[in-house]
């Protein structure tokens, strides 16, 4: 079997940028888009603070899930790839109504976004929610001049899309098909491994992880598939183990969210047996390159497992041992509206210094008074977090969405005691659907935004996206947030 090797640490390798475009990224920034950033979205209570609008893409009124903002190796481009739910939209480049696939926005300039082009997804339903995105130039075997793009298609394929020239993209591969469900996957730019989230049938979700060898992304290479115990063909094990929802690696382990807004676990993975120990699905061999896990309890998720390693904890620094904490930020994920038949879905710090038993040693939420948001329509409650690890924010400062809530900046550099220090509420457009509840027998609809999810750039700047059609927004660190991110 071939061993697939340690991963480097992505610490100094994602996030490096040359002191050219960050300080051409600063100059970009001065000042604040003509007509000015919204003092207030739909939250009164809820003013910026920490983050200032520079510039918005309606992403062509299409739901939004996953935006991905990769460093063009071969120039100072920064592009922005999202991902989208199901639907359909008119593409005005093309003149075409396209079922939902992928974005695709020049952000260089983050102040004026440009739409370059739309991947459609598949017909009718559409849909591609997750995007990932390597230069060949670091992959192993890929080609220094091609930019890769991993999509899911719908929920029944992954791809491989060549978006060397981003305003043309091509498709170069299908990794794998006859799926029954797709999410959340994570590649490896600097080994090539691809943890893919699919639904194969015969196991017993429909999300569970395929792993790939993508390091010459036109020859892709199965290694193994893996789950939880109990989802595996053949088990009997009640209930079934719930389904994942994404993993994210991270040198020589691999951290699994499970669930969303409930019966939420956190999996901690040694990489190197799950890539190169027995494959067969056993539960032996499933069980094997387990380290640990986390159970939430049926009131939360685990969306979102964000690994914070190696973190400075001030309050400890005079202590023999404790001076420094690796930790995972659990994001749960709200999925009710107007907060009618679910607990408040929030982030959790969980302590994995012994990582043979992680412990949950904060929380941060935002308070539900703040702004009246069960009852302002749509969706309240924690989504995710940014993964990008630039430096700029890595161990300091994590973004987390919030849906009506805007996006909120959380200072974890006690993470005994995680405290918000920036937010950032959008306000609703033309293109804002309304989103509904029964009530009583009837139907009641309201309009506000949905911030899904979140992501920086190795320049600093933040990028959501909204799930009602509202499109994304870019924004700056201001005030406390760019200072403790060294802006």
């Amino acid at each position: 079997m071939k061993v697939y090797a340690k991963a480097r640490s992505r610490l100094g390798v994602t996030g490096a940028v040359t002191a050219a475009v960050l300080a051409a990224s600063v100059a970009l920034a001065g000042s604040v888009p003509a007509g000015g950033a919204p003092a207030e979205g739909n939250a009164p209570n809820a003013a910026p603070r920490g983050l200032r609008l520079l510039g918005m893409d309606d992403l062509q009124a299409r739901s939004a899930y996953q935006p991905t903002i990769h460093h063009h190796a071969d120039s100072d481009r920064f592009i922005a790839y999202v991902g989208h739910h199901g639907g359909s939209a008119l593409n005005p480049l093309t003149g075409q109504e396209e079922p939902n696939g992928v974005s695709i926005v020049d952000v260089t300039n983050p102040r004026n976004p440009d739409y370059l082009a739309h991947i459609p997804g598949p017909a009718p339903g559409g849909g591609a929610q997750m995007v990932r995105t390597c230069n060949g130039s670091d992959l192993p075997e890929g080609d220094p001049d091609t930019v890769y793009l991993l999509r899911a298609f719908g929920n029944e394929a992954h791809e491989i899309w060549d978006v060397t020239d981003p305003a043309n993209p091509s498709l170069l591969t299908t990794v794998v098909d006859g799926l029954e469900g797709t999410h959340k996957s994570f590649w490896e730019c600097e080994t090539g491994i691809a943890y893919l989230v699919s639904g194969v049938p015969g196991w017993r979700t429909n999300r569970m992880t395929q792993i790939f060898d993508l390091s010459d992304p036109a020859e892709p290479v199965h290694i193994r598939d893996y789950g939880l115990v109990g989802q595996e063909p053949g088990s009997t094990v009640q209930p079934v183990p719930t389904s994942l929802h994404g993993p994210i690696s991270l040198g020589d382990r691999v951290y699994f969210g499970h669930g969303t807004g409930s019966n939420g676990i956190m999996q901690i993975v040694d990489r190197d047996e799950l890539l190169n120990g027995p494959t067969e699905p056993t539960p032996e061999n499933l069980q094997a390159p387990e380290i640990s896990l986390l159970r939430l309890s049926s009131l939360g998720g685990a969306h979102t497992t964000f690994p914070v390693l190696d973190v400075p904890v001030r309050e400890h620094a005079d202590f023999g041992r404790g001076a420094t904490r690796d930790l995972v930020v659990i994001v749960n994920e709200s999925t009710s509206n107007e907060c009618r038949t679910e607990a408040h879905q929030v982030m959790y710090m969980a302590d994995i210094t012994d990582e043979t038993t992680p412990q949950i040693i904060s929380n941060y939420q935002v308070p539900e008074s703040e702004g009246n948001y069960c009852s302002r329509g749509g969706r309240f409650g924690a989504h995710s977090s940014n993964e990008n690890m630039t430096p700029i924010y890595y161990r300091k400062i994590v973004f987390i969405s919030y849906f009506n809530a805007g996006v909120r900046a959380v200072d974890i550099r006690d993470p005994f005691n995680p405290v918000e220090v920036g937010r950032y509420v959008p306000a609703t457009t033309e293109n804002t659907d309304p989103r509904c509840v029964e009530v009583d027998g009837e139907e009641r609809c309201k309009t506000a935004i949905q911030t899904n999810n979140v992501e920086v750039d190795d320049r600093g700047f933040v990028y959501i996206v909204d799930r009602a059609n509202t499109g994304m927004h870019v924004l700056q660190p201001t005030g406390q947030v760019a200072n403790i991110a060294g802006l």
